[in-house]
């Protein structure tokens, strides 16, 4: 097998017949990716959704254990508000609609926001 040189541009053979050797450095650049930016899901606290209810939104939306689930339903209700996870943009803004419909349909005035972390 004859191997053939590739040649650039300007590169090849010449007028003469000869061939135009140079040296040419092909770079090859890497695009740079932006990490997402990602927000907090929050539950915000209230007098009348029951501590079960938040323990189970916490269970079915966000994939917590018991154990967990309790624990962030007793940080919101004694702090007012509670972190559910951190998500990038498009996976917030669902979670957070699927909690707030999910409520209205059991009549529960609970209330899930986002915030950009």
């Amino acid at each position: 097998m004859i191997a053939r040189p590739i040649y650039m541009q300007g590169e090849g053979e010449g007028e003469d017949g000869g061939t135009n050797r140079g040296t040419s450095v092909i770079t090859r650049v890497k695009p740079k990716t932006k990490r997402p930016n990602l927000y907090r899901v929050l539950l915000l606290n209230d007098d009348y959704t029951p501590m079960e209810f938040v323990i189970h939104i916490l269970e079915r939306f966000f994939q917590k254990d018991r154990e967990a689930a309790t624990r962030i339903m007793l940080h919101v209700h004694q702090h007012g508000v509670g972190e559910c996870g951190v998500f990038t943009y498009e996976v917030a803004e669902t979670k957070v609609s699927q909690v707030m419909d999910f409520a209205r349909q059991h009549q529960h005035p609970l209330q899930c926001v986002m915030e950009k972390k």
